[in-house]
């Protein structure tokens, strides 16, 4: 599945330090109080998910991550790679006002 191979993909880079945050991504981190070690243990788990597929971001291919620390946090993660290097696009805690198991959009009302 190809899912999967995205997901081997994403964790070996993590797991050799071959990613970056955007400035956007940085304040989101910041905002939320996501400590960079939550973000590699979501990142690196085996339970991550990709729960949304972006294959005509402007950006360029991308994807929408799910993860969960070692605390079992939920951490979402819009991720591209980009010549071998994973570029993290926006990274946050999902809201479960939003979020159906934090993966399905709630419909708005």
């Amino acid at each position: 599945m190809a899912s999967d191979h995205t997901l081997v993909r994403i964790r070996g880079l993590v797991r050799h330090s071959r990613y970056r945050l955007s400035l956007h991504a940085e304040r989101e981190r910041d905002a939320d109080c996501i400590q960079m070690s939550e973000l590699e243990e979501a990142l690196l788990s085996e339970r991550l998910e990709l729960i949304e597929d972006y294959p005509e971001d402007p950006r360029g291919h991308s994807h929408l991550l799910l993860g969960f620390t070692q605390a079992e946090q939920p951490i979402h993660a819009v991720c591209s790679e980009h010549e071998a290097v994973l570029v993290i696009i926006t990274v946050y805690r999902p809201d479960p006002k939003l979020w159906q198991d934090y993966r399905i959009r709630k419909e708005k009302i």
